[in-house]
């Protein structure tokens, strides 16, 4: 059965979230979030700093615990885990890619072994079939095999980028969480990425939550778009919709913004 089969025999949502609120003091950082996201979907959220997109990413990324609310990951109440099931996941049906490659980096082990580490975290132990299949990745985000050896600090930021991408991905997980992930990229490195993460998605029928300040990323990867303000969602909808035919003041002025640009 492929990704794409797979998808189409999916009677409910791989994440179901209601009424998620984080607060830090008197200070809201997200607020009765609710939306449910669908195998095969990648969901943005874009938001002016402080709008509390990355809060709400945490949360459901189980970096951050929400205060209130739920959280349902094929059916299972995330938030009612275990610590070490909740790990679990991070290891297996989940992945995270950070803005900052170096944070999702391992930059003391070689490309390999970044690409390895993940594969072992879910059972792998054979050496050859782990070197084949991280050699095998890292032509797939555009690494060239006779670089598998050298450590992530001997790369430029964006192949930085690509070899985070990898070590997530190499697993299969189904739920992938991006923050920011062309932040701080030159404009043609962007472009390559984002070509790539696009191929990636769709070859493999990932669901992801995409965190971005840039409408054009969310306009190129996302289906349904969450358009957040002062910790809480003002609009949300299918992406083209929304971004052309805002209806929410503040929606309409994102997109104004970036049109004067």
């Amino acid at each position: 059965m492929t990704a794409m089969d797979r998808i189409a025999a999916v009677t409910r949502p791989l994440l179901q979230v209601d009424g998620l609120t984080k607060r830090y003091g008197a200070r809201i950082g997200c607020a009765d979030v609710t939306f449910d996201l669908w195998p095969g979907e990648v969901l943005g959220i874009v938001g002016e700093s402080g709008s509390g997109k990355s809060t709400l990413l945490s949360c459901l990324a189980g970096h951050q615990r929400a205060d209130l609310g739920r959280i349902l990951y094929d059916g299972r109440d995330v938030l009612a885990m275990g610590e070490t099931e909740r790990r679990g996941l991070g290891r297996t049906d989940w992945a995270f890619v950070h803005q900052n490659p170096r944070d999702g980096l391992r930059m003391g082990v070689t490309a390999g072994g970044n690409v390895g580490e993940r594969l072992m975290a879910v059972g792998a132990r054979h050496y050859g079939q782990i070197r084949d299949k991280a050699t095998d990745w890292l032509d797939r985000v555009e690494i060239a095999a006779d670089r598998i050896d050298d450590r992530p600090s001997a790369f430029s930021g964006g192949m930085q980028q690509r070899l985070q991408i990898a070590r997530n991905l190499v697993s299969s997980p189904r739920l992938v969480f991006m923050d920011e992930p062309t932040g701080g990229l030159d404009v043609s490195v962007q472009a390559r990425l984002l070509d790539l993460l696009r191929g990636l998605v769709r070859d493999l029928g990932l669901s992801v939550v995409i965190v971005t300040h840039d409408l054009a990323v969310v306009r190129l990867l996302a289906h349904r778009l969450m358009v957040m303000k002062s910790g809480r969602v003002v609009e949300q909808g299918l992406t083209d919709q929304v971004l052309d035919d805002p209806q929410h003041a503040y929606t309409q002025l994102l997109v104004s913004s970036v049109l004067q640009v």
